[in-house]
């Protein structure tokens, strides 16, 4: 009887069938499947725009760490306490003359201090421990040759050892391209798992009003009518749900700790300038996967009811 009272209703009004809104007649404006497809949407958008923040977040920092890395450089002098001195200063004259050395400075104690603290503690005694003497050595943005400058100090200063950061550098910034292309591949896997479920929210639909799809088509209706009914109206609620998903997600952002120069990475994840404008393209995209996910089921399913 349900099933007969829906389909007097589209063809009490088959004159206007060709319009749009009297198809939608034939999905249930409301229950499961409905609430599915909008949760699912809403869940999945909101899980994009924190996965996009995250990768955009990872971003930064492996390009920071890489311009700050590359352009500094340490050297370590280790040697006598009576020859400390000379082969410092033998070192400085050695980078005035350096082609691409920008600035080189001697790191005070109280600088040592600060950088040995999260491994031994504030009560280190500088002065009892035979503690290497730190260099710090600002590039030029063509650099210099790290080859040609240790022959150079192996000549000059035997007790001095050029770190160009290299060995630091490369694995930092491999780690955050990875978790940068992993915050990629989660958010094709998303729209991977917003397809599936909007499928079978459809698959279930149609399978739901199997009978008034038969009827319909007795009384002449195409199944690009009747298709057309399901993904309009299961675009529409993956297009709504995703965007109240999206928009509670963008509030959460907003309100996240702002970077800090202590912990950069824990608090900087968010979105900075433009970047803005990529979690509104969130729904669109989520109602474009709903669209081709429904409208592939739909035929699909349409060929199998008889």
């Amino acid at each position: 009887m349900n099933a007969l009272a829906r389909l007097q209703e589209v063809v009490g009004k088959l004159p206007a069938m060709s319009e749009p809104p009297q198809s939608d007649r034939l999905v249930p404006p409301t229950g499961f499947t409905a609430l599915l497809t909008t949760f699912t949407a809403g869940a999945m958008a909101f899980l994009a725009v924190f996965t996009l923040a995250l990768s955009l977040a990872t971003g930064r920092v492996a390009d920071r760490w890489a311009n700050e890395l590359s352009q500094s450089s340490t050297i370590r002098i280790s040697a006598p306490a009576e020859e400390m001195e000379a082969q410092t200063s033998a070192v400085l004259q050695v980078l005035e003359t350096t082609s691409g050395v920008a600035f080189a400075r001697v790191l005070g104690n109280e600088e040592q201090r600060v950088l040995l603290e999260p491994w031994f503690g504030a009560d280190l005694p500088l002065d009892d421990l035979p503690i290497p003497r730190l260099i710090e050595v600002i590039e030029e943005e063509d650099g210099y040759d790290p080859e040609g400058l240790r022959l150079r100090l192996s000549a000059e200063a035997p007790g001095a050892f050029l770190d160009d950061h290299t060995r630091w550098r490369r694995p930092l910034v491999s780690a955050a391209n990875s978790l940068r292309m992993l915050g990629w591949t989660a958010l094709v896997l998303i729209g991977l798992s917003m397809a599936a479920m909007v499928t079978l929210a459809a698959r279930a639909a149609l399978a739901a009003n199997a009978q008034v799809i038969r009827v319909t088509r007795l009384v002449g209706a195409r199944d690009t009518y009747i298709a057309s009914a399901f993904v309009r109206r299961f675009t529409l609620r993956a297009f709504y749900g995703s965007l109240l998903g999206a928009a509670l997600a963008m509030i959460i952002v907003a309100f996240l700790p702002e970077p800090s120069d202590r912990d950069a990475f824990l608090t900087g994840i968010g979105f900075r300038g433009w970047s803005w404008i990529l979690p509104l393209l969130i729904p669109p995209f989520c109602a474009i996967v709903a669209f081709l996910a429904t409208r592939r089921a739909a035929f699909r399913t349409l060929n199998e009811v008889t």
